[in-house]
């Protein structure tokens, strides 16, 4: 087993990682894989027998536009030494990035993001909230499908009801879309 300082930088993440949590409709922007990836915790540690690497406390990644942090994050590769998956978690973990075309961010939050690499799908566990530009979607779990550009929210588990939260919310999909303003729109 390794054990690496807890400021690390990994290439061989690069631009895989930085679409690690959510792909937009509109690409992220496209200089970010071009930048290098900076990974800051509280420690990290390496093992290539169980092909893993996982940086804990306090963890931010940064390349370019893009931007998380949460408490942990776990990077699995395959028997190839392929990038398979990455977990991020934390009270919230948090993902923002910028899209070309651009000038706001989006935004992503959950108790869990997982990014599939080798089916494209990005999933979001907990209290997920995604935002992009005028839309806003937040449920119990939100998938992304970005090989075919699907999106999937839910509010619960198959099969369970929704739980009435402490603001008395009754934890349903919720979709907020904002009208853009007019060019002849007086503010």
């Amino acid at each position: 087993m390794k054990y690496m300082t807890a400021k690390h930088y990994v290439p061989l993440l690069g631009s895989l990682l930085a679409t690690l949590l959510w792909p937009t409709s509109l690409p992220a922007l496209s200089s970010d894989s071009d930048k290098p990836m900076e990974i800051v915790a509280d420690s990290a540690e390496l093992d290539d027998q169980k092909g893993t690497t996982v940086y804990r406390g306090d963890v931010e990644v940064t390349q370019g536009s893009l931007f998380m942090s949460g408490h942990t994050l776990t990077v699995y590769y395959d028997e190839n030494k392929e990038l398979d998956r990455a977990i991020l978690e934390g009270d919230r973990a948090y993902y923002k990035q910028l899209p070309d075309d651009s000038d706001v961010y989006d935004e992503a939050w959950a108790q869990r993001m997982e990014r599939y690499f080798n089916d494209g799908m990005i999933i979001l566990i907990d209290d997920a909230k995604v935002v992009q530009e005028d839309v806003t979607f937040t449920g119990r779990r939100i998938e992304y499908d970005t090989i075919n550009s699907r999106v999937v929210a839910k509010s619960t588990p198959e099969g369970k009801d929704a739980p009435v939260t402490e603001e008395g919310e009754d934890g349903r999909v919720r979709v907020i879309i904002t009208p853009k303003k007019q060019s002849g729109d007086s503010e």
